[in-house]
């Protein structure tokens, strides 16, 4: 296996340990990043010896999401927005097609797409202080990259809309009570130690019955993303020429509240 500035990559009996490297970046999902996660994932199927993942970050924020300041170069090249369309697409489909059981050591916040990566994930171990959000809508965008597919699934779709149509952020308990969060800690230092603990009871386990249960439980998922992934994605990609997103994005930088105009 190969790693990445923004991945560092451990193997640890029959698990895999992939951890988020960038915390100057607060570990945003920008493309290296992408990259990085669909080399490896889509590696796995090659990979029998390794059973379960841990997915795991560095710094206080486990993921802040995509970069906001790629936003002006994405709106002026054709070209690397239909780039960055196809690696989100990519990203979704290889997390849902894992075929071992991934662990995500959710010990800070994770927001945008670092929170709908967590949501495709398997079992989410948080520490309570750990919050969540798809912050899409406020930044000017769609919740196209796949937050209309996981936080639904995992919450019911009332609740989903509540959280996507405001980007309000989830605290663990309350995601956990929801149903994104499958164990609480009370500490981000109890997190990984945690993570691993369930990692190496799954791959303790029959393997191909393990595999085959998460085969066919994301059958659910992979379906649900073919009726309105790339529809949202298509639409996420409008709202990237907007008026609006620019407007977010230019008061984010300058500290203002941002003014909409619905164009």
């Amino acid at each position: 296996m190969t790693s990445d500035e923004a991945l560092s990559l451990e193997i640890r009996d029959h698990v895999l340990e992939m951890t988020f490297t960038r915390p100057e970046l607060h570990n945003r999902v920008d493309l290296p990043l992408h990259e990085a996660m669909i080399e490896v994932f889509g590696g796995l199927r090659y990979k029998p010896e390794i059973r379960a993942v841990v997915l795991a970050s560095t710094g206080k924020t486990f993921s802040a999401g995509g970069d906001l300041n790629e936003v002006f170069n994405i709106q002026k090249d054709p070209a690397l927005r239909a780039h960055w369309r196809e690696q989100g697409i990519q990203l979704l489909q290889t997390l849902l097609d894992v075929p071992v059981p991934i662990v995500v050591a959710l010990h800070g916040d994770a927001y945008g797409m670092g929170a709908n990566i967590v949501l495709s994930c398997d079992a989410v171990v948080a520490a309570r202080t750990a919050r969540l959000a798809d912050t899409h809508v406020p930044a000017g965008m769609v919740a196209g990259d796949g937050g209309c597919v996981v936080w639904p699934q995992s919450m019911g779709m009332m609740w989903a809309k509540r959280f996507l149509l405001t980007g309000d952020r989830m605290g663990a308990e309350q995601a956990y009570a929801r149903g994104l969060v499958t164990d609480l800690v009370d500490t981000p230092a109890e997190c990984l130690p945690a993570a691993r603990a369930l990692a190496d009871r799954i791959a303790s386990l029959p393997p191909l019955s393990v595999q085959g249960t998460k085969r066919a439980l994301n059958r659910v998922l992979q379906q649900r993303s073919g009726e309105v992934f790339e529809y949202s994605m298509a639409l996420e990609q409008m709202t990237l020429l907007s008026d609006d997103i620019r407007e977010a994005v230019n008061a984010f930088l300058e500290k203002r509240k941002p003014v909409y105009q619905g164009r």
